[in-house]
């Protein structure tokens, strides 16, 4: 009963979310938003840093580095575990997605998870850009489900996914 109850919260949040905002100008910064969480940009970050080379570049790509190779293969496994249908599916007739969807399946936001690895190691390691990047992380989950693709629901679990796959990592490191 208490599952059914928040599936309903979540497709009713996603169906105010999705209609209020997630048309026009909004729709389409939400593209260019979501665009800017797509898995290469990661290594380009990662690359530059590296280059760079200073000894906190080196620590911030290490952790980095080991936070995406935690998370990946649990969003993977979490994707394939709850095979939540997207709303275009779960919700038939009442939505069209903005954009093509990567996969079939919703939960967790894999967009939102990584987003959340870059939030928490710059929240461990370059605290005065956490506000900023804190916001980035925020609006790309919000994009995410703007663009009919996820609901509400996914974006936290995307954010707890990428945040704990930072503690794991920092565990291990230490």
């Amino acid at each position: 009963m208490h599952r059914q109850r928040w599936i309903e919260l979540d497709q009713r949040c996603f169906a105010r979310l999705f209609l209020g905002l997630g048309q026009g100008r909004l729709r389409r910064l939400s593209y260019w938003i979501s665009k800017t969480a797509d898995g290469p940009l990661y290594a380009l970050f990662a690359a530059g840093l590296y280059w760079r080379g200073t000894h906190a570049d080196l620590q911030f790509v290490t952790l980095l580095a080991l936070a995406f190779a935690i998370e990946l293969p649990a969003y993977l496994l979490l994707k394939n575990l709850f095979r939540r249908a997207r709303p275009a599916v779960a919700m038939a007739g009442q939505f069209q997605a903005h954009i093509e969807p990567s996969d079939r399946f919703s939960l967790p936001s894999g967009h939102t998870a990584g987003a959340f690895v870059m939030v928490s190691c710059i929240a461990v390691m370059a605290t005065v850009w956490l506000p900023l990047v804190l916001l980035w992380g925020c609006l790309v989950g919000l994009s995410r489900v703007l663009l009919g693709v996820h609901f509400p629901g996914d974006i936290l679990a995307g954010m707890l996914l990428g945040a704990s796959s930072v503690a794991l990592a920092m565990l291990s490191l230490s």
